[in-house]
């Protein structure tokens, strides 16, 4: 009881339908398509640099490490 169903769904598409218009509708869904690009887009740049960044931060020099042991009394 109380769930929103399929007719409820249908009736809320046909009011906003009827406010706005299907051309509205369709640049309203044009620009939002065309600002998750946007945003997918930045998102991988920002990840290209930053395994850039890490890249350049690595010589491929080893380094040489001798482990002691140390007696305790």
């Amino acid at each position: 009881m109380g769930g929103i169903g399929i007719w409820q769904l249908l009736i809320i598409l046909l009011i906003v339908v009827m406010l706005f218009g299907t051309k509205r509708l369709k640049n309203l869904g044009s620009d939002l398509g065309g600002a998750l690009k946007g945003f997918k887009t930045a998102i991988k740049e920002d990840e290209v640099e930053q395994t850039a960044e890490v890249d350049d931060g690595v010589t491929g020099e080893t380094i040489d490490a001798t482990v002691e042991k140390v007696e305790t009394k």
